[in-house]
Order: C-alpha cells, then sequence, then structure tokens
C-alpha cells in the first residue's frame, strides 16, 4: 500500500479524528478530502480558509475537495485553500450536477469539459487529479492527458512510484472539415443565410405526400428540411427512414433531429453509424420529451444518454472512435446541430447546458420558437463567445386558441402580450391564420440581421403557410 486516501468528510472533527486515527498506525501518505457545497463552505458551514490550515495542522500530505459539487465550484473553493496553505492540494469533482430524467442522475460534464479544468487544477497547485460521481474511464483518460499537456508536477514526489495501469489510447483522428460536411455546413461556414421548414414524419408508412412537400420546398429555394424524431403522436414514420427517402427523391438536404429518449447506447451508436453509411450529415441532437408526454403515457424511455452526452458520442465518431473508445475507421463527417431554449424557465441552467454542449462539438445551433424580439436579443449576447451560427425557430399561430395554449401550457414559451391582443382581434378562422403567418413574417425579418438562418415549423405540418412565413427573405 503507497497511501492513505480519506474523501467525502463532511465535518471536520470527522476527518481530524481519522487522521489521528491514520497516523497512529502508519506514516504513509494521507490524503485528507473534504466535500463542500456550491459555495465552498462544509455542510456544517466551515469555510476552506478554516478547515485547509486544520488538516495541514492535523499531519494530512496533501489536502482537497471531493464530490457534491463540479469542476467549477470545485475551482473556486481549491482557489480559495491555495491562498491559505503550502501543502500540494487534491481536487476530484463530480462530473457536473446530476440531472434527474426520469428517475435517473445523469451526469452533464464532458469528458473534454472536465480535461479543461483539470488543467486549471493544476495550475492553482492541485497535483491529485480525478473525477467523482459521474465519472467514466473517458473522463479519467481526458483528464490523464490534459494533466500531462500542463507539465503538471508528476504525483510521483507526493507518494513512492508505481507502474502505471495501461488505458486504451483515446481515438484522435483528425475530422473532417466542416464545410466539407454538406450544403448546410458549407452555406453556414461561408457566412450565407439559409432557410429551413420543419417536415413532420407522417402517421402509418405512406411517404408520398411528404416527399411531394419536399419537392416544393427545394423549388421555393428552401436549404434544408428539417426532420423531427421520437413524436409522440400516434404511430409515424420513423425521422431516419424520412430523411433518406426526402434526400433520394426529392433532392433537398435533410436536419434529422434525432432524440435520445426511446434507444440505447448501442442503438444509437448502431443509428448514427448506419445513418452516416446512407448519407445523411445534418444531425440535431436533442434528450426528447419525457414518456408522459403524448398519445402513449404508458411508453417506457430510456436516457441512457442525454443530449449533452450524445452530442459527445457523435464528436468520437467523428474522430474515429466509438463509445468505448475503440476506433471505427474513417471518421464520421457528421454536422453536428444541437437546441437551445431562449425562453426557458431557468436560463442559467440553459447557458450551462448549451457551454457543455459546445464543449463537447457542437457546430451550429437550432433554437426553440421566438416570440420575442428583445429578449432574444439578449440571449444571443449571452452566447456570443461560442461563435456558433445560429438558426432561429419560428413558428406562425394557427388560430386564437393555438395561440393561447402555447402561451400559457407549452413549457419554456413566452408569448408576449401585445402578439395574444393582435391573434384575439382576428376575425375568422382565416384572418386569424393570416395574422399568424403575419406575426412570424415580422419576426423573422427581425432576427435577419441577427442569426444566420431561421427555420419555420407549424402545429400540423402546413408548408403553405411556412413558405407565406419565408416570403421575402431572400
Amino acid at each position: 500500500m503507497d497511501l492513505f486516501i480519506l474523501e467525502t468528510f463532511r465535518d471536520l472533527n470527522e476527518i481530524g479524528a481519522a487522521i489521528d486515527a491514520v497516523r497512529s498506525l502508519s506514516d504513509l501518505p494521507i490524503v485528507a478530502q473534504m466535500t463542500t457545497e456550491e459555495d465552498g463552505n462544509t455542510l456544517d458551514g466551515t469555510p476552506p480558509e478554516r478547515f485547509a490550515p486544520e488538516l495541514e495542522k492535523r499531519g494530512a500530505t496533501v489536502i482537497g475537495v471531493n464530490c457534491a459539487v463540479g469542476p467549477g465550484p470545485m475551482l473556486e473553493t481549491i482557489e480559495r485553500m491555495e491562498a491559505v496553505t503550502p501543502l500540494k492540494l487534491s481536487a476530484q469533482p463530480n462530473a457536473g450536477k446530476p440531472r434527474d430524467v426520469e428517475g435517473r442522475n445523469i451526469y452533464l460534464c464532458s469528458p473534454e469539459y472536465m480535461a479543461s479544468y483539470a488543467r486549471r487544477f493544476v495550475l492553482h497547485g492541485v497535483r491529485v487529479v480525478g473525477g467523482c460521481c459521474g465519472t467514466t474511464p473517458e473522463h479519467i483518460r481526458q483528464i490523464k492527458a490534459a494533466v500531462r499537456g500542463a507539465h503538471a508536477q508528476p504525483a510521483a514526489d507526493v507518494v513512492p512510484p508505481r507502474t502505471a495501469a495501461r488505458v486504451s489510447p483515446v481515438i484522435a483522428a483528425p475530422p473532417v472539415p466542416r464545410e466539407q460536411k454538406s450544403h448546410l455546413a458549407r452555406e453556414l461556414s461561408a457566412g450565407r443565410f439559409v432557410l429551413g421548414v420543419e417536415l413532420l414524419p407522417p402517421r402509418g408508412f405512406e411517404s408520398e405526400p411528404a416527399i411531394q412537400r419536399a419537392r416544393e420546398l427545394k423549388r421555393y429555394g428552401v436549404d434544408v428540411v428539417n426532420i423531427p424524431d421520437g413524436l409522440r403522436s400516434g404511430a409515424r414514420l420513423s425521422a431516419l427512414a424520412l430523411a433518406l427517402l426526402v434526400e433520394q427523391q426529392a433532392g433537398i438536404e435533410t436536419v434529422l433531429h434525432y432524440a435520445c429518449r426511446d434507444r440505447n447506447l448501442l442503438g444509437i451508436q448502431s443509428d448514427l453509424l448506419g445513418a452516416h453509411a446512407i448519407g445523411l450529415r445534418n444531425l440535431l441532437l436533442i434528450t426528447g420529451d419525457p414518456g408522459r408526454v403524448g398519445d402513449y403515457p404508458d411508453a417506457t424511455a430510456v436516457f441512457d444518454v442525454d443530449s449533452i452526452g450524445l452530442t459527445n458520442l457523435v464528436t468520437r465518431l467523428n474522430h474515429g472512435g466509438d463509445i468505448g473508445g475503440q476506433p471505427i475507421g474513417a471518421p464520421t463527417a457528421f454536422h453536428i446541430g444541437v437546441s437551445v431554449n431562449p425562453a426557458a424557465s431557468n436560463m442559467d441552467e440553459e447557458f450551462r447546458r448549451f457551454e457543455y454542449k459546445v464543449e463537447a462539438g457542437a457546430e451550429f445551433v437550432v433554437t426553440r420558437p421566438i416570440f420575442d424580439l428583445a429578449g432574444f436579443e439578449r440571449f444571443l449576447a449571452r452566447i456570443a463567445s461560442a461563435r456558433l451560427p445560429v438558426i432561429a425557430g419560428v413558428f406562425p399561430f394557427e388560430s386564437a386558441r393555438n395561440a393561447e395554449f402555447i402561451a400559457n401550457e407549452v413549457p419554456g414559451v413566452r408569448v408576449p402580450d401585445a402578439l395574444l391582443e393582435r391573434m384575439r382581434r382576428a376575425d375568422g378562422h382565416d384572418a386569424a391564420a393570416a395574422e399568424g403567418i403575419s406575426i412570424a413574417r415580422e419576426i423573422a425579418a427581425g432576427l435577419r440581421h441577427a442569426v444566420q438562418g431561421v427555420q419555420v415549423s407549424t402545429q400540423t405540418g402546413n408548408i403553405d403557410a411556412a413558405l407565406g412565413v419565408l416570403d421575402g427573405l431572400r
């Protein structure tokens, strides 16, 4: 045995007693780690400025923190500890704050994100770096590579050296340049404004009406057809199958929405490799609505991973590796899109998740429908540092009742009162539908200078309404 690690202590007296017990039996090095809340204090309110010197006085060789929080809050705690002790430090954060999905805790930090913080830990005196809850072997591999790259002082100066365990190499095949991936990727890379329309998969298996609508969209000059996945309303053709048929028979490029709700990791990986093999390139990666939403509330959900983990998986495929770190041959060339909601009920959480998606390899962004231009401008300012092209969602109301429903019963949507009043004043169904198109057209025109494209979706897949919104944007 080389050393003792005392970890996840929340009480200073308890860890002090544990250090005393170890010291009564052995002179081996001791790594003593407290667990803190996001404010850096232990559960009983002890700040780092107090517990760090006390652990040093008790005889710990290395002192640090582990568990409970992710890399960001832990780095702040480490900085406070560094200021009050000369000892070497340790840091083992969780892989972010877990998200409860269908009763399961899913940790959100990507391996790349954890590795970026490992480098920062090293710059603040940390010499033992790792991870706690939610950490996977890939997290550790990336942390190891990052620490080596930072020229950190090896832990051998703290504990006796041992033969290192063999670790599978990180797959790092050169990715395909973005502008070579797809028509959409080239257009966005060149800074051109793109138009997209959502095309709903039909109920049943009859695909010809949807393909005919895609042909009409191409004739109009629409750049891409967006095909949603994982709809809970009736038995529908799969999004992947419709995307293939549209590209083959209508000759227009698609953005395949891919939800991870209904598939385990192995199924996701196989689906995506199959999608690449048949020529699909643009992906919009989403978590998917919970099972209780839609016509089948008793249907089960999988959620092996959420959209952040899914983005990591696709990025790995784009570097020639699978989810286990094994080579797959030539790297895939997926153009990776992610979704973001500018009107989420918890915007701090939405921004955190967006940052994780950027770290995971996102290449473009598609927003939920925009109704509040002023609020959206503020949102864009918050995500500007990511330097990703943004395609803004636009939705034409079909009726006053439809507008009321979206404003009051659809989570994460904000509809200004002025728009609701305009819809209420419209006299009759046709007038309301025309007013809904007019409002959406005004919003799209207002977005023209701020984003790199718009995507129009409608309640029933009405492409005439969608084209009415796009009128004049070219």
